[in-house]
């Protein structure tokens, strides 16, 4: 008999044929997001699960499937997964990494560039009907040509993002948990090793591509805002809570920095109303790796992931190896 899986939110058809080819599947096509009850009650009798972010599976949940043996998260990150806990029930959790590198890479440069160049600020006027002549003051922004960057997290993203820089003949400084070798390092534009805080206090637009954790909570918040430039951007395509999301719409009201790009926020979807009251904020919906052959590149890993460890093998991007043992 097959072990029973749940999709816990719509994907691709493909995706859900190749998987019934090994297991008995519950799809969730209407794209419901389950509540802790719900995706518990879903659960039961399931050996395995492909989800997202929104499906959290906490020790509380986990203690509640007893015949859990892994989880497959389509993301990179996987802040909704308590690897703990997974470990002690022996559950495989992976995730699905370097399939989307790239093309978030390519979305933070466009996030980069609409945020220092007032792109959706000038447009919501154009459409509001309020150009009427040319003014050499309208819209002036920040240049990104010979500028400085400065990146939180150079993990592989990161890295993608400072190569991207090398068009623009920008300088590159990060900050990392850990310092890249010196090949790395050439590899991404000549990046220089700074600290926190001196790469806030230099850089002319300050990018966040770091993991969430309790430790990297509120990276960005009232202090670290303040030692940033007036004329500085700062773009968050990371994850919400990162950012401190209160203190910097404090920071852009009173022009503490310049303007914000922002993929991800705290309490998504759901997020601060007053974001929608400044101009100098871009605002987008989590779509960093929103392209076609990145998210379908996402689900076919989830379902590598999946279809390994309820074989008995190895999954691919396994999280937690102790499970194993």
């Amino acid at each position: 008999m097959k072990p029973s899986i749940l999709i816990a939110r719509a994907i691709f058809p493909e995706v859900i044929s190749r998987l019934s080819s090994h297991f008995e599947v519950e799809s969730n096509q209407d794209d419901r997001v389950f509540t802790p009850q719900e995706l518990v009650q879903k659960m039961q009798g399931k050996s395995g699960v492909l989800c997202t972010a929104s499906a959290r599976f906490n020790a509380e949940v986990l203690e509640q499937l007893p015949e859990l043996k892994a989880i497959a998260n389509m993301a990179v990150g996987y802040d909704n997964l308590d690897l703990p806990a997974c470990t002690a029930r022996r559950i495989l959790a992976s995730n699905t990494p370097d399939v989307l590198n790239e093309t978030t890479a390519d979305f933070g440069w466009a996030l980069l560039m609409a945020t220092a160049r007032r792109v959706t600020e000038s447009e919501h006027w154009l459409r509001a009907g309020k150009w009427d002549k040319w003014r050499y003051d309208y819209f002036l922004g920040s240049d990104i040509h010979g500028s400085t960057l400065g990146i939180i997290g150079m993990g592989r993203i990161g890295q993608a993002i400072a190569r991207r820089s090398m068009g623009f003949d920008m300088h590159v400084i990060y900050h990392n948990r850990t310092r890249l070798t010196p090949e790395q390092e050439a590899h991404a534009n000549n990046a220089q090793y700074v600290t926190k805080e001196e790469l806030l206090a230099r850089a002319d637009h300050v990018m966040l591509v770091l993991p969430y954790s309790s430790g990297t909570h509120h990276t960005i918040s009232e202090d670290e805002l303040a030692m940033m430039k007036p004329t500085a951007t700062l773009v968050n395509l990371a994850r919400g809570g990162i950012v401190n999301d209160v203190a910097l719409i404090d920071a852009l009201r009173h022009k503490t920095i310049a303007a914000a790009g922002l993929d991800v926020f705290e309490n998504e979807p759901k997020f601060h109303s007053d974001f929608l009251t400044l101009n100098n904020v871009v605002l987008t919906p989590h779509i960093a790796s929103a392209t076609e052959p990145t998210r379908r590149a996402m689900a076919n890993c989830a379902a590598d992931n999946l279809i390994a460890a309820l074989q008995n093998r190895r999954p691919p991007n396994l999280l937690n190896p102790a499970a194993l043992i």
